[in-house]
């Protein structure tokens, strides 16, 4: 690798993630910060998404990474790859503390950065920021203004409330964490993401954390090796320089390499042939958690442009909640789907998983004939948010038993086939019209019910309460005797998280 002796230290802008909930905000807060943050130039903005971006407030910069929160970021940890210096937690002020919040939470925590809570939708009149930060309480997250020493702000990603001063603090952090970089040491950075062009070949996006990279430059990383072609800026604009934490398209890899993988500068081709020898891919492994005979399963079959994507999609689906609904791969392939897939998807009821890969020819005539389940993406999060969707539809939803009141039966007023009108009293709680009845008779159940109408004064009434005698007409399986309890609930389906 190219070393130089004498130091250049420079205070570097600082690489901020932005993690949280799924539909918290956090694209709409990024797209605000870019849209108001970066000049528009002769490019007319951002011409392309390249996973990063840049926006500069009073002559200092920040970098963004825009790829949407855990997903590039878990992918990148997996490699012991530190990129973000600074994250941001983005929660909804109006639903709180999610399953999603508390994994970015454990994220967070584990990368050991600092941080900031973005309380988010704010301008909505059933926002209630004071609740939220007594939620994170519970997690361990103490804001300042409850005595703590995490910062937060409140923030309206849609009109823009609060942004200047998640800005402000960003500064702050970045001042207080004192980030530097050494510009004379051989260029180092981090590919936060990498993708197979049709027309360029494979792109990916780096973040340079030390030196100086220039076109021409020879590059590797442990599983690609190549020459530097040509480099654009998150503007489209070709650039021949690359300063730390500026994020940078290259051009001239020979394979696209991994999410999370080192980049290194060579003094000739010789040298990075050997580093990447040293750092050879290792096999995939498919297994992704312990299948257990009662737990409910997912199979999927994964077919992707490149090896590196397989394995980094099955690293991130690895970290989804999996307690209640396991995730299976049957197999993971480079290349398009085929007869092959669909067949196996049919035998095993599998969804196939596709990532920037198409369908031939003959499985989409055999398709016409027998769909299969496919997700198809380019972002690795969009797989892993479908994923997690077909898991949560998979949950059986949970029969959550009220009991309401109890009523004491008094009379027999008429009795015809599975109905009964019958006079009592209501001896604790309350009785609603529509209610499930449980026949009690020396206290044993013998039978269940329903209550199709309640009367009171032969008026009909939708609720009555303790103390009160009503009329109810009964519908159910068994005859009730004078004498018995009638114990009045509710039944509820609800839908278990992950």
């Amino acid at each position: 690798m190219k070393e130089t002796k004498n130091q250049k230290i420079i205070t570097r802008p600082p690489i901020v993630v932005v993690l949280g909930h799924i539909d918290h905000g956090k694209t709409t807060l990024l797209d605000y910060i870019r849209k108001t943050n970066i000049a528009q130039k002769e490019s007319g903005g951002i011409t392309q998404h390249i996973g990063a971006y840049q926006i500069e407030k009073e002559g200092k910069k920040i970098t963004f990474i825009d790829t949407p929160g855990h997903e590039a970021f878990l992918a990148m940890r997996s490699r012991g790859a530190k990129v973000a210096d600074i994250a941001i937690l983005v929660i909804d002020a109006t639903e709180g503390v999610k399953a999603q919040t508390k994994e970015a939470i454990s994220h967070i925590k584990e990368a050991k950065i600092p941080f900031i809570v973005a309380l988010n939708k704010i301008d909505r009149p059933e926002a209630d920021p004071e609740k939220v930060k007594r939620e994170l309480q519970k997690e361990d997250i103490l804001v300042e203004d409850l005595g703590g020493k995490i910062p937060s702000v409140l923030v309206s990603a849609k009109t823009g409330e609060g942004v200047d001063d998640l800005i402000d603090l960003i500064f702050l952090l970045a001042e207080m964490e004192s980030l530097k970089a050494d510009i004379s040491k051989s260029p180092e950075g981090v590919i936060i993401e990498a993708f197979l062009d049709s027309k360029r070949g494979p792109l990916a996006t780096l973040i340079l954390k030390e030196g100086i990279l220039k076109t021409g430059d020879i590059i590797a990383t442990p599983s690609t090796i190549g020459k530097v072609k040509r480099m654009e800026d998150f503007q489209g604009k070709v650039i021949l320089k690359a300063e730390p934490a500026q994020p940078v398209l290259i051009l001239g890899l020979g394979e696209v390499p991994r999410v999370g993988e080192k980049l290194k500068v060579f003094e000739n081709l010789e040298a990075a042939q050997e580093y990447t020898k040293e750092r050879k891919k290792e096999k995939i492994s498919f297994e992704i958690t312990e299948i257990l005979p009662e737990k409910k399963t997912l199979n999927l079959i994964l077919k992707t442009d490149v090896i590196g994507t397989a394995e980094g999609i099955i690293e991130v689906l690895r970290k989804l909640p999996q307690e209640k609904v396991a995730l299976k791969i049957l197999k993971a392939e480079v290349g398009n789907i085929n007869i092959s897939d669909l067949k196996l998807a049919k035998e095993t009821k599998a969804t196939i998983l596709a990532f920037r890969v198409n369908i031939d020819l003959a499985a989409k005539v055999s398709m016409e004939r027998e769909p299969v389940r496919i997700i198809r993406a380019d972002i690795i999060y969009e797989i892993v948010e479908a994923v997690r969707k077909l898991m949560e539809k998979a949950i059986e939803a949970k029969i959550v038993r009220t009991d309401l009141g109890k009523v004491k039966v008094l009379i027999i007023f008429m009795t015809k086939k599975n109905r009964q009108i019958i006079g009592g009293k209501i001896i604790e709680g309350e009785v609603e019209k529509g209610a499930k009845i449980e026949v009690q008779r020396e206290e044993e159940v013998v039978g269940r019910g329903k209550i199709i109408n309640l009367q009171r004064n032969k008026k009909d009434v939708p609720r009555l309460s303790k103390g009160q005698d009503c009329g109810i007409l009964y519908e159910g399986n068994v005859k009730i005797q004078e004498g018995d309890i009638l114990v009045i609930y509710k039944e509820e389906r609800k839908k278990e998280e992950l």
